[in-house]
């Protein structure tokens, strides 16, 4: 779990460049609060990045997968694949995020937290 920052505070985009040239080049995948408004970037895994999450006291429920590109207009630099997401329990079967309305709360969580 090691390289894994949690972003209280915004960061800017030449940060989160940085981060995605560490690992994958052109995206960095991400696990975000949505109840606590942060969230855990700079690993391999988004299950890392949860676990790093959840010693911290976030709850699962409120915790999900997203890569970001962050060449990409902010428009389309969200991407919802993780295998986190696969949440049957909260009526969310597939690896993406299914509810409109919590995607549109997680990208202004990232939009809010990158600058």
């Amino acid at each position: 779990m090691d390289g894994i920052k949690i972003i209280k505070e915004s960061i800017t985009i030449d940060d989160l460049r940085k981060i995605a040239q560490e690992r994958f080049g052109d995206m960095v995948k991400t696990v975000v609060d949505v109840d606590q408004k942060i969230m855990a970037l700079g690993s391999d895994l988004h299950a890392d990045e949860e676990a790093k999450l959840l010693e911290q006291g976030s709850k699962q429920e409120n915790l999900w997968g997203i890569n970001i590109y962050p060449d990409q207009p902010r428009g389309s630099w969200v991407e919802f694949d993780s295998m986190i997401n696969v949440r049957p329990r909260q009526n969310n079967r597939s690896r993406s995020v299914e509810d409109a309305a919590m995607q549109d709360r997680i990208i202004r969580i990232v939009n809010d937290l990158i600058q």
